[in-house]
């Protein structure tokens, strides 16, 4: 049975919780909840969802024991600074990583061949997932839905590999347990949970972007690396600069030309150039 609880840090700042042992998906109950009007503040944590999506209508696959989580909120800022918060999520994953996993296996900065692809410790990968070894670990979806009042609602769903990660994947995934961490879902949740109401606060309602933009930078997996980029079957190749202070892509190809990059299938080092 399912044992989800929040934090004390999330518990004092207010935020509520619904906890499931199975859920078709916790973001469309989270969306669910916006229309029927929900305050925010709320989060849906699952042991098992049996409908989850990932970014760009793929399904997310769950296994039973792994974190589906979702946070319903709805701030007080404007509209182009919601879309990062997809980066506020991947500041608070990391966050709760470094305090639940044992010292040293979440190291912050980039140094050395750990700048192609975030090996040997955690890192975070543009636009919305962690990195653990190279290899995708959690993924973060960012919805948006209008209240019923006409306010701009966001749900923030985060699923992460606790015990186990999916296969068949154009890319590499692994899973807290592959890497040798024995941790709970309920554990997980508790410390992301925490980590969120810091990283939010640093966010200010969009006015500490930069901030935010700042911290995830210093732990993004790929910059100065080659780097790949899909877009409706077009692909780019240079290598990744930064992100801008909107959250975006930066990249130089081979000509020298800066690319602005706002979405798309992100690759780094060797699969830069092996992928099509």
């Amino acid at each position: 049975m399912a044992d989800f609880a929040l934090g004390p840090v999330a518990r004092s700042a207010g935020y509520r919780l619904a906890g499931y042992d199975e859920i078709g998906s916790t973001n469309v109950e989270a969306l669910a909840a916006t229309a029927a009007g929900d305050p925010g503040g709320i989060w849906f944590a699952a042991l098992h969802q049996t409908a989850g999506r990932g970014r760009r209508g793929r399904a997310w696959e769950s296994t039973p024991g792994n974190l589906a989580t979702s946070l319903l909120i709805i701030p007080d800022a404007e509209p182009n600074a919601l879309a990062t918060l997809g980066f506020v999520a991947g500041v608070a994953m990391q966050t709760a990583f470094a305090r639940i996993l044992p010292q040293g296996a979440v190291r912050i900065g980039i140094d050395g061949a750990d700048a192609l692809d975030g090996r040997g410790r955690v890192a975070l990968k543009w636009p919305n997932d962690v990195l653990a070894d190279g290899a995708k670990v959690s993924g973060i979806l960012l919805e948006m839905a209008k209240t019923p009042d006409g306010r701009n609602a966001i749900v923030i769903g985060i699923g992460v590999n606790v015990v186990a990660a999916p296969t068949g994947l154009p890319y590499p995934a692994t899973s807290l347990r592959e890497l040798g961490y024995e941790r709970s879902a309920e554990e997980v949740f508790a410390a992301l949970a925490d980590a969120w109401v810091e990283a939010f606060s640093l966010w200010q309602d969009g006015r500490g972007v930069s901030d935010i933009l700042e911290r995830w930078r210093g732990s993004a997996a790929g910059i100065g690396a080659p780097v790949a980029v899909q877009q409706d079957g077009v692909v780019r190749r240079g290598i990744f600069e930064t992100v801008d202070s909107s959250g975006r892509l930066v990249m130089r190809d081979d000509d020298g030309a800066r690319i602005v990059i706002t979405a798309g299938d992100v690759h780094f080092g060797a699969t830069a150039s092996a992928r099509s």
